[in-house]
């Protein structure tokens, strides 16, 4: 396959307009997204110096989902997508403006960390599903693979350009200013959420059951799906198991390998510049054919990664372990969302992609909480050397029905191109 194929293929979804728009607006506010996140890891490790926080405010932003993603999911069947996400990036600017005002003031303190961060978790726990369901709307039918490896894309992109600029910011002017720029940057993408106008692909929001019969089919259907349900599993362990490691990343640069937030820095980078090699080559490579089995292969490269991580004290070979996890943990978790975004049924599409989003996040907060606890009187090595283990045997179970899981997902969006 020529280069030239491979970047079309990859940017394809660019050609809906209003895709492009959403694009446009959402590149800013993950930049300004990957900067807060450094800069609350880092003013939560000056203020405690404790992992056992990092591991709380992880939880406290991540663990919301759990407990609402299946309303949040309903609703997104139910209610204007679109309105939701509005609303969503509203009190997400009025969340970053006051932590600006609280650090620049110097009246935060860790339990206004907590109650900000606590806050955002319940604002994207309404925001994630609505964003996920609200993509295929976007997009072309066969468009849709290439959106969601963009859309990777781009947030793996602020992974490592948001943390750059982070590290720079703190070091010459303090947390605070790296809140503001986050503050900021919600501005373009309210205003191209306001331009922008879905196609809901004859969707109707259907009222006739109950709010919680709704949610109980949701995750019936997406359980007992031959494809959907393993990986949705294998999706759980891995966020629970491996994924926390990212959220304790201060701990390491700071306990570990004796630096400051210029590491910290270096360290999220090195992870969002592999996140980005994976999503670009999730991207271009056109079609379903094959999807399941690298998203199953790159936990396996997830794990060796991380392994190597936890047992090198050497700052550079933890630098290349951690842009190889990013990878491998873009093109599962990438990888997954695609095939799962094929083969689930339209109306219950807000449904399943909640619970998706409800692993992806819900996992790593309670991963954080456990690996932080622990991390505290055993070190930081330990803990995940377990995690690695432990998805190590989820990868063994869900490749023993690869090729069922193959067959209702490939198979399935192989069907539905002919549709319509």
């Amino acid at each position: 396959m020529s280069l030239s194929t491979s970047a079309a293929r990859f940017c394809q979804a660019f050609r809906n307009r209003d895709y492009a728009i959403y694009c446009a607006g959402s590149s800013l506010t993950v930049i300004g997204l990957w900067m807060q996140r450094i800069a609350v890891g880092w003013v939560t490790w000056e203020l405690t110096e404790s992992a056992s926080w990092l591991g709380v405010i992880a939880f406290a932003e991540l663990f919301p989902v759990v407990i609402l993603s299946p309303l949040a999911g309903t609703l997104a069947d139910r209610l204007d997508r679109l309105w939701i996400a509005r609303v969503a990036q509203c009190l997400n600017m009025v969340q970053a403006t006051a932590l600006t005002i609280l650090t620049l003031s110097g009246a935060l303190t860790i339990w206004w960390l907590f109650s900000l961060a606590l806050f955002t978790g319940i604002v994207v726990s309404f925001w994630q599903p609505a964003r996920m369901a609200m993509i295929p709307n976007l997009v072309r039918r066969e468009d849709m693979a290439s959106a969601v490896a963009i859309n990777s894309v781009i947030f793996n992109a602020a992974r490592f350009v948001g943390p750059a600029i982070a590290g720079v910011v703190i070091v010459g002017y303090g947390a605070g200013y790296a809140f503001l720029a986050n503050a900021i940057s919600y501005l373009p993408f309210i205003v191209a959420l306001w331009i922008i106008q879905p196609n809901i692909n004859g969707r109707k929001p259907k009222h006739g059951a109950g709010i919680f019969a709704q949610m109980v089919d949701g995750y019936r259907y997406a359980l007992t799906h031959p494809g959907i349900g393993p990986m949705l599993i294998l999706m759980l362990i891995t966020c629970i198991a491996m994924r926390p490691v990212f959220e304790l990343l201060p701990g390491f640069a700071a306990e570990i390998f004796g630096r400051g937030a210029e590491g910290l820095s270096m360290m999220a980078t090195a992870t969002g510049i592999g996140a980005v090699i994976g999503g670009i080559y999730l991207g271009q490579r056109g079609g379903m054919e094959g999807l399941v089995q690298l998203s199953i292969v790159s936990v396996g490269a997830m794990i060796a990664a991380l392994l190597v991580f936890s047992l090198t004290s050497n700052f550079w070979v933890a630098l290349i372990a951690l842009a190889v996890a990013g990878g491998a943990m873009v093109t599962h978790g990438a990888g997954s969302q695609t095939l799962i975004q094929a083969a689930v049924d339209e109306d219950m599409r807000g449904r399943v992609v909640a619970l998706y989003g409800m692993l992806f996040r819900g996992g790593p907060a309670i991963g954080a909480l456990i690996m932080g606890w622990v991390s505290d009187w055993a070190g930081l090595h330990w803990p995940l050397v377990a995690g690695c283990a432990i998805a190590c045997l989820a990868l063994l179970w869900v490749g023993g029905r690869r090729t069922a899981i193959r067959d209702a997902m490939e198979a399935r969006r192989s069907g539905n191109e002919h549709e319509g």
